[in-house]
């Protein structure tokens, strides 16, 4: 397949100007309590949705929850979005979660998820990992409301459950394998 050394260029100019507007003021960072706010919110709203959510919520040892992902591309793709670690209801860090992707896509979309750590270990390679690449370490299962109402508590066998909601705009899929997520100094 041959492409075109305009396209190429197109392709990098938008690669570029979604990095600028990801570092930049454009996509800017909300403060700590707004992140806060908007997760505990998400989080109530899936579980108001997905009654199986709120099952999962009261057995995890920890709740991760982006409210916010800003995904944008044309061939080459970025994503980011900040969130919150819960734990016990608590707020306990903030995170970033960022991803680059390359391929056949074009668009704009945002979506949230929240990643429900069932274990001790899948909170602990979290805080340890100084950079947790999703799709490495604990096994992740993504769920959908199908097969999230056939999840029950003696079904619950994997580290981590993961709820993609809120999707909204113009590209095909959202996806959270690639992801990496790191703890927030401030």
């Amino acid at each position: 397949m041959h492409i075109s050394p305009r396209f190429l260029g197109i392709a990098l100019v938008l690669a570029t100007a979604i990095t600028v507007l990801v570092q930049s003021g454009a996509v800017r960072s909300a403060w700590a309590d707004e992140i806060d706010d908007d997760a505990a919110a998400a989080l109530k709203s899936l579980y108001d949705g997905t009654p199986s959510a709120r099952v999962l919520g009261q057995k995890a040892a920890g709740i991760l929850v982006f409210p916010n992902i800003v995904k944008a591309g044309f061939l080459v793709g970025a994503q980011m979005g900040e969130g919150t670690l819960f734990r016990a209801g608590r707020k306990v860090a903030n995170y970033r979660s960022v991803a680059g992707s390359y391929g056949f896509q074009a668009g704009v979309q945002t979506f949230g998820y929240a990643m429900f750590l069932m274990t001790p270990a899948a909170v602990e390679y979290l805080d340890k990992s100084g950079g947790w690449e999703v799709g490495v370490g604990p096994s992740i299962v993504i769920l959908d409301e199908g097969a999230a109402r056939n999840l029950t508590t003696t079904t619950m066998q994997n580290d981590v459950y993961a709820f993609v909601f809120d999707q909204r705009g113009l590209m095909a899929g959202a996806g959270i394998q690639g992801s990496k997520i790191t703890r927030i100094s401030r």
